[in-house]
């Protein structure tokens, strides 16, 4: 099945990366964004119990905990859909493609995989990158990452080789 292909402004570099190399190409205002997340969600509690107490002297030791724990984990998926839609090509990139660039020439020169051994037969890593591609436009349903190594990646591998 073949990749769908959008008419994006900057060049994608891979439709269906792995966890690791999403993580791993964070830049400084993705991490500023999880950040932001994981402080907004406690603040958010205190200021809505300070707007309208929920009884007298309620310990929130426990919800802003909680609070916390959301809190960071919803600045981590929307830090990681920020990194992933410049891998697409659907927000700018030029930093992220001169790294995809080094990093995938210096793989095929030490005779490396582009993209990692797989133990997995053919028909399941492609059934992997079909379940996976694009999964991060829908983070509000279920929090889905691709963990599977394949070469099934939507783009001419060409590219790193010259």
């Amino acid at each position: 099945m073949p990749v769908k292909e959008f008419n994006q402004q900057y060049p994608v570099i891979d439709t269906d990366p792995h966890f690791a190399r999403v993580v791993r190409y964070f830049r400084p205002s993705d991490y500023a964004a999880w950040a932001v997340g994981t402080a907004a969600a406690p603040a958010l509690l205190v200021g809505m119990e300070r707007m309208n107490p929920s009884g007298p002297a309620r310990n929130l030791r426990l919800p802003l905990r909680l609070a916390t724990l959301v809190g960071a984990f919803g600045g981590f998926l929307y830090a990681y859909q920020n990194s992933s839609l410049r891998f697409w090509g659907w927000t700018e990139n030029a930093a992220e493609v001169a790294k995809d660039q080094e990093e995938m020439s210096q793989r095929l020169a030490e005779g490396k995989a582009l993209y990692g051994e797989s133990h997995m037969p053919q028909h399941v890593q492609d059934h992997a990158a079909r379940n996976s591609r694009f999964a991060q436009l829908k983070f509000s349903l279920i929090p889905w990452f691709n963990l599977a190594n394949h070469n099934n990646h939507g783009v001419d591998t060409s590219k790193y080789s010259s």
